[in-house]
């Protein structure tokens, strides 16, 4: 027999112990399970493990609330907000919170997909100890990818997060866009687009592939539906073009074909769209009429990125000159559209780009992931604003970490101490 054909090695324990028979039901039952039923599986298993009163709450589209999916066996409670609630402190954190009550202790545990937060797994229990915090985290990481999954085939999920009525340019964006937050060793990032239920031109795609994190902030001309369908289309030819390995500027080609092709010459959308090679760090760049980014190290902003421009997509640019910067280890790399800096305050001036450094400072104090960071500074900037928001406004948020994740593909069987399991 090959060293490749050979079992386990002597001593590993390939039984099926409890925390592997309850994942395991989720698990083998959801393949097949509609998602209606999802609500009394997850009731079921909490009470397996000692559980009741088990509510799951999903962000909504604003990122200021955490409302409770509906369901059977579920335990349907008041929007909790994100800020100020145990429940939001466990969003936030990505660790489980602990309420001790009169009788038992309430559990709020995050549900991760991957890094991406999509809600809170809420239950109460009479007894807890170190083995129920390590199943209660991995059964809400295995109940958020469940989530995800079946909320393709439901719109049920998507409701729960609605708190006003969504328009059909919004409804366009959201279904275009790529998970909110991704975070890795390397590198992590962040967006967030307004006005959350009635966005249209904006929007913003990214894909991580081996060593090369790509980015594209769009931003189409107009507003309503007519601006959703030009930076439908943009993404659409920027993720195209990209899956063919094309470099920055033919990429910045193909989207000024697409949207040439498909609208007349008086309609273009900005693009800034980079390069981010995540194991040196360096960063390069090419500008469509965007404001120019803005480098974050140690909290302060830096500088702007300035760079050559090339003219809008619709309106056949030159070829864009390519820009770089060399990153260090922890800075960060804000990206924006127009809607941020050109809005206006009471009594008419511009909000402009000196306020905006002041807000990055300021939220930046407070420190925290970029997922964070860029959820703070969208809501502290809108309510500089007075909460009005007259055109899209989208934020994205670039850190570079440097280092190696290779240690996240090595696994370590050697048994944890007595009694520790999957």
């Amino acid at each position: 027999m090959s060293e490749e054909s050979a079992g386990p090695p002597a001593g590993v324990d390939r039984s099926e112990g409890f925390g592997e028979r309850l994942l395991g039901t989720l698990i083998d039952r959801a393949h097949e399970m509609p998602p209606q039923l999802i609500a009394p599986l997850v009731a079921e298993v909490i009470g397996v493990i000692g559980g009741r009163d088990v509510t799951v709450l999903l962000q909504d589209y604003d990122q200021l609330s955490l409302v409770a999916l509906p369901g059977q066996g579920l335990l349907v409670e008041e929007p909790r907000p994100i800020d100020g609630s145990l429940a939001g402190r466990a969003f936030l954190g990505d660790d489980l919170v602990e309420e001790e009550l009169a009788r038992g202790v309430r559990l709020y545990v995050p549900m991760l997909d991957g890094t991406d937060r999509v809600g809170v797994l809420a239950f109460t229990t009479d007894h807890w100890d170190e083995h129920d915090r390590r199943l209660a985290k991995r059964f809400a990481g295995l109940l958020a990818d469940i989530v995800v999954t079946k909320g393709m085939y439901t719109d049920r999920f998507f409701q729960a997060r609605r708190r006003q009525p969504m328009s059909l340019s919004a409804e366009m964006q959201w279904a275009l866009l790529p998970p909110l937050i991704m975070t890795t060793p390397q590198v992590a990032l962040a967006g967030i687009l307004e006005p959350a239920y009635d966005v249209a031109g904006d929007s913003f795609d990214y894909a991580l592939n081996d060593d090369a994190l790509h980015v594209a902030v769009v931003d189409a001309m107009g507003h309503g539906l007519d601006a959703a369908v030009m930076a439908a289309v943009a993404i659409a030819a920027y993720r195209h073009a990209r899956r063919d390995d094309v470099v920055l500027a033919d990429l910045y080609a193909a989207m000024d074909r697409a949207i040439s092709a498909q609208f007349d010459d008086e309609h273009f959308v900005t693009v800034q769209m980079a390069y981010l090679d995540v194991g040196s760090g360096l960063l390069r760049w090419v500008n469509g009429g965007h404001p120019h980014p803005l480098l974050v190290r140690g909290g302060r902003v830096v500088r702007a990125l300035d760079s050559p421009t090339t003219l809008p997509l619709g309106f056949g640019g030159a070829d864009p000159q390519v820009s770089e910067e060399r990153l260090e280890a922890g800075d960060r790399v804000l990206f924006f559209t127009d809607g941020i800096i050109e809005e206006h305050r009471t009594g008419g001036e511009l909000f402009g780009e000196a306020r905006l450094v002041e807000f990055i400072e300021e939220v930046s104090k407070e420190g925290g992931p970029v997922q964070e960071t860029v959820r703070r500074l969208s809501h502290a900037l809108k309510r500089a604003r007075g909460e009005i928001t007259k055109d899209d406004a989208t934020l994205f948020l670039v850190e570079w970490r440097g280092g190696s994740a290779d240690h996240l593909a090595r696994v370590d069987v050697t048994p944890r101490g007595s009694g520790a399991e999957a």
